[in-house]
């Protein structure tokens, strides 16, 4: 029988069920992670890689947009075991936020307790131009929407959520210390998630940044906080690929975009290789 939630705890177990039947072989990931617009390279570093196209996936959707691919890899990165989902779904390509979030619940149906989330986002804050990384500290969910809206099944997570520390401070200190010893310059800061496709306009900007965001996107909150529900172990790392609208002369494109997440995806992906080197050597209490 169909669940009455879309994206509930029976659709995850069957997509997990169907992902184990491809994979027999599959050691349970300690990290998940999902790759944002244009930083799918990493998943040319994962060793030992299984590959299953999300069409292959029960009740996975399937992005539409330029730098997603839509694959989820197994493997070994830094000698950790982890599940990577190259491409994610949006709200604005038409999804609900229960399929928003689906691959974060199956990412830990799998076994991961490590997610790490990445995206492309817009620099606000002084400084933050293309080219910076920036770990999240904290996030503003600007959409409107929340995952977590409707019945709630307590076999995902409970009615209430704590979000007073989202983003774990031992992730954070561990990804901080991974980028010194690649020589990675790194910046911290709090993440705006907006509902998207347009881009802001100027005055959003303004305004994003009087409540204290300094990087804006179209992803990632939503995920954050079923990640949060499912009692997951968050750490956030944008790519800021542009200067948010009004902070720079020109136009904003998704393909400039995908352009400059590009430039930086070697950077990128040493950093979260780092991280999950130090996460396989014991360094995350």
């Amino acid at each position: 029988m169909k669940s009455d939630n879309p994206a509930g705890y029976d659709e995850v177990e069957q997509a997990r069920a169907s992902v184990e039947r491809q994979l027999p072989h599959l050691s349970a990931p300690r990290v998940g992670i999902i790759l944002g617009s244009g930083l799918g390279q990493l998943e040319h570093r994962i060793e030992q890689a299984s590959r299953l196209d999300y069409a292959t996936i029960a009740h996975m959707p399937r992005p539409s947009v330029l730098g997603h691919g839509g694959q989820l890899i197994v493997g070994r990165l830094g000698g950790q075991t982890v599940a990577c989902l190259s491409g994610r779904v949006h709200l604005y390509e038409g999804h609900g936020p229960d399929k928003v979030v689906f691959g974060v619940r199956l990412l830990r149906a799998l076994g991961a307790d490590v997610l790490i989330v990445t995206n492309a986002s817009g620099g606000i804050a002084a400084g933050f131009g293309p080219g910076t990384f920036m770990l999240i500290r904290d996030h503003i969910n600007f959409t409107g929407q929340n995952p977590l809206v409707g019945p709630n099944d307590a076999r995902l997570g409970p009615r209430f959520p704590d979000m007073t520390e989202v983003y774990d401070r031992a992730l954070l200190s561990l990804a901080q210390r991974s980028a010194q010893i690649i020589g990675l310059p790194i910046e911290q800061g709090v993440y705006a998630g907006v509902l998207g496709p347009s881009y802001e306009t100027p005055a959003e900007i303004n305004l994003l940044d009087q409540w204290g965001a300094s990087a804006v996107g179209m992803s990632t909150v939503h995920e954050v906080i079923a990640a949060r529900h499912l009692q997951m172990r968050v750490l956030g790392i944008s790519c800021i690929t542009n200067f948010a609208a009004g902070r720079a002369p020109g136009q904003l494109k998704h393909d400039d975009v995908a352009r400059e997440a590009q430039k930086s995806s070697n950077a990128f992906c040493s950093l979260v290789e780092t991280i999950c080197s130090q996460i396989s050597a014991g360094s995350l209490p």
